[in-house]
Protein backbone atom coordinates (compact mmCIF):
# COMPACT_ATOMS: atom_id res chain seq x y z
CA UNK A 1 0.00 0.00 0.00
CA UNK A 2 1.53 3.20 -0.79
CA UNK A 3 0.21 6.55 1.26
CA UNK A 4 1.24 10.14 1.00
CA UNK A 5 0.71 11.88 4.27
CA UNK A 6 2.39 14.07 6.30
CA UNK A 7 5.67 12.62 7.79
CA UNK A 8 4.81 13.40 11.50
CA UNK A 9 1.58 11.74 11.38
CA UNK A 10 3.84 8.66 9.80
CA UNK A 11 6.00 8.83 12.92
CA UNK A 12 3.16 8.97 15.36
CA UNK A 13 1.34 5.80 13.50
CA UNK A 14 3.78 3.64 14.51
CA UNK A 15 4.73 4.39 18.24
CA UNK A 16 2.73 1.81 20.28
CA UNK A 17 -0.34 3.28 21.11
CA UNK A 18 0.07 6.28 19.99
CA UNK A 19 -2.50 8.74 19.01
CA UNK A 20 -2.84 9.12 15.25
CA UNK A 21 -3.85 12.36 14.58
CA UNK A 22 -5.89 13.69 11.73
CA UNK A 23 -4.20 14.67 8.41
CA UNK A 24 -4.81 18.74 7.41
CA UNK A 25 -3.78 17.49 3.62
CA UNK A 26 -5.77 16.05 1.15
CA UNK A 27 -5.10 12.12 1.43
CA UNK A 28 -4.15 10.32 -1.55
CA UNK A 29 -3.38 6.62 -2.13
CA UNK A 30 -1.99 4.40 -5.11
CA UNK A 31 -5.94 4.02 -6.15
CA UNK A 32 -6.64 7.81 -6.32
CA UNK A 33 -7.47 11.36 -4.53
CA UNK A 34 -9.84 11.54 -1.95
CA UNK A 35 -13.93 13.02 -4.14
CA UNK A 36 -14.12 16.57 -3.08
CA UNK A 37 -17.47 16.16 -1.33
CA UNK A 38 -15.59 13.34 0.59
CA UNK A 39 -12.79 15.52 2.21
CA UNK A 40 -15.06 17.95 3.15
CA UNK A 41 -16.70 15.86 5.77
CA UNK A 42 -13.37 14.99 6.63
CA UNK A 43 -11.96 18.14 7.14
CA UNK A 44 -15.19 19.17 8.82
CA UNK A 45 -14.94 16.62 11.20
CA UNK A 46 -11.37 17.60 11.91
CA UNK A 47 -12.07 21.11 12.40
CA UNK A 48 -15.08 20.27 14.60
CA UNK A 49 -17.08 22.17 11.99
CA UNK A 50 -20.72 20.80 12.51
CA UNK A 51 -22.33 23.55 10.07
CA UNK A 52 -19.82 22.20 7.34
CA UNK A 53 -20.02 18.85 8.26
CA UNK A 54 -24.25 19.26 7.57
CA UNK A 55 -23.52 21.51 4.36
CA UNK A 56 -21.30 18.60 3.13
CA UNK A 57 -24.37 16.62 2.52
CA UNK A 58 -27.26 16.66 -0.01
CA UNK A 59 -30.75 18.61 1.74
CA UNK A 60 -32.02 14.87 1.55
CA UNK A 61 -28.85 12.99 2.43
CA UNK A 62 -28.64 9.74 4.24
CA UNK A 63 -26.01 8.57 6.47
CA UNK A 64 -26.24 4.75 7.64
CA UNK A 65 -24.35 4.31 10.80
CA UNK A 66 -23.41 0.99 10.72
CA UNK A 67 -27.51 0.12 10.70
CA UNK A 68 -29.30 3.35 11.49
CA UNK A 69 -30.13 5.28 8.80
CA UNK A 70 -29.62 9.44 9.58
CA UNK A 71 -31.80 11.55 6.50
CA UNK A 72 -32.19 15.06 6.14
CA UNK A 73 -29.97 18.13 7.60
CA UNK A 74 -31.76 18.02 10.48
CA UNK A 75 -30.78 14.61 11.56
CA UNK A 76 -27.37 14.57 10.41
CA UNK A 77 -26.69 17.86 12.84
CA UNK A 78 -28.19 16.05 15.69
CA UNK A 79 -26.42 12.82 15.12
CA UNK A 80 -22.80 14.30 14.70
CA UNK A 81 -23.73 16.77 17.59
CA UNK A 82 -24.16 14.13 19.98
CA UNK A 83 -21.68 11.28 18.51
CA UNK A 84 -19.17 13.63 16.09
CA UNK A 85 -18.05 16.21 17.55
CA UNK A 86 -14.51 16.38 19.10
CA UNK A 87 -13.29 12.96 17.14
CA UNK A 88 -10.88 12.80 14.25
CA UNK A 89 -10.95 11.58 10.99
CA UNK A 90 -8.16 10.12 8.78
CA UNK A 91 -8.35 8.84 5.50
CA UNK A 92 -5.94 5.97 5.22
CA UNK A 93 -6.91 4.96 1.58
CA UNK A 94 -9.42 5.13 -1.21
CA UNK A 95 -10.72 1.45 -1.04
CA UNK A 96 -12.90 1.39 -3.96
CA UNK A 97 -13.28 4.33 -6.93
CA UNK A 98 -16.48 4.59 -8.82
CA UNK A 99 -18.34 7.02 -11.16
CA UNK A 100 -20.69 7.96 -8.76
CA UNK A 101 -18.16 8.55 -5.32
CA UNK A 102 -15.65 6.01 -3.45
CA UNK A 103 -14.66 3.58 -0.60
CA UNK A 104 -12.40 5.03 1.85
CA UNK A 105 -10.62 3.09 4.57
CA UNK A 106 -10.57 5.82 7.51
CA UNK A 107 -8.91 5.93 11.15
CA UNK A 108 -11.95 7.48 13.05
CA UNK A 109 -11.22 8.53 16.26
CA UNK A 110 -14.37 9.63 18.73
CA UNK A 111 -13.30 11.83 21.38
CA UNK A 112 -11.97 10.70 24.43
CA UNK A 113 -11.45 7.67 22.04
CA UNK A 114 -8.18 5.50 20.95
CA UNK A 115 -10.46 4.91 17.85
CA UNK A 116 -10.58 2.23 14.94
CA UNK A 117 -10.58 1.42 11.05
CA UNK A 118 -13.76 1.61 9.23
CA UNK A 119 -14.97 2.37 5.91
CA UNK A 120 -16.85 5.12 5.19
CA UNK A 121 -18.30 4.92 1.46
CA UNK A 122 -19.77 8.04 0.00
CA UNK A 123 -22.24 8.05 -3.49
CA UNK A 124 -22.01 11.41 -4.50
CA UNK A 125 -23.58 13.68 -6.79
CA UNK A 126 -24.35 17.70 -7.40
CA UNK A 127 -21.38 18.14 -5.27
CA UNK A 128 -22.76 17.17 -1.91
CA UNK A 129 -22.53 13.90 -0.18
CA UNK A 130 -26.30 11.95 -0.99
CA UNK A 131 -25.27 8.98 1.01
CA UNK A 132 -22.64 8.20 3.40
CA UNK A 133 -22.27 4.36 3.89
CA UNK A 134 -20.16 4.00 7.35
CA UNK A 135 -19.04 0.52 8.42
CA UNK A 136 -16.60 -0.90 10.83
CA UNK A 137 -13.54 -3.03 8.31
Amino acid sequence: MLLVCVPLLMVAACGAGAAIEPSPTVATSASGQVVPEAQAYVDAVNAKDLAARVASFAPDGEIVDVSRSIKGHDAIRAWADREVIGGSLRVIEVAEQRADGQKLLVYWAPAGSDGWRAHYDFTVGGGRIVKADLQYA
